[in-house]
């Protein structure tokens, strides 16, 4: 069991680099009308919801399983509670790039291009923390995560306002807004995460 604990804690770090690349993948492809990238960032969710439903299933064999350790009742069950947070960022990279696949990006206004280009810095530090903060079992990352968020919530706010504004033709608005709620989610999912690893830290075991 203890090569099979081992084996799903390598592959949650590698769920939280997948995403965490794709948050900044997804964001250079938008802001560069790379649909080649958008293209290759949404195959890539289905190896993210594969990984993910690997791992999904592995936990629930381990906790339903009569032979189970109960000193790895804790992991199981952090990676039971993260594990749809993770899933769920990566279907908001998926959102994002088919965005950029539509050519959103080149009908930005300059101010509303600004924005969109920091919300993808701070997502992308945001998961940087939380993933560092899973795979060395920091207990402290929430601090740095909850202030992230608070930029995030602010950006959120500034490119709603630039929508509002009329810069932009209506269709274009409507998928910027769009784009805005996902970062701003993405920002919500890692608090959440940062929060439920600090939190359970002491019961993970040392990746």
């Amino acid at each position: 069991m203890d090569d099979l604990v081992a084996r799903m804690d390598r592959q949650m770090v590698q769920l939280f680099a997948m995403v965490g690349e794709g948050v900044a993948g997804a964001t250079h492809a938008l802001l560069a009308g790379d649909r080649q990238a958008a293209k290759l960032l949404a195959d890539q969710d289905a190896v993210v919801d594969r990984l993910y439903r690997d791992i999904d299933l592995q936990t629930m064999r381990l906790l339903t399983s009569p032979d189970l350790d109960h000193r790895y009742v804790p992991f199981l069950v952090a990676i039971v509670r993260m594990l749809p947070d993770l899933e769920r960022n990566g279907d908001l990279v998926e959102h994002v790039a088919s965005r950029a696949a539509r050519g959103l990006g080149a009908e930005l206004s300059p101010r509303s291009r600004g924005l969109v280009e920091r919300m993808g810095e701070v997502a992308t530090g945001m998961w940087r923390v939380t993933a560092d903060a899973y795979g060395e079992r920091l207990v402290d990352a929430a601090e740095v995560i909850d202030g992230l968020d608070d930029e995030m919530d602010d950006l959120h706010v500034s490119l709603i306002a630039e929508i509002v504004s009329g810069t932009m033709p209506l269709p274009v608005a409507i998928e910027l807004a769009m784009v805005s709620r996902f970062y701003e989610r993405f920002g919500d999912h890692a608090v959440k995460l940062a929060r439920r690893i600090g939190s359970l830290a002491s019961n993970l075991p040392d990746s």
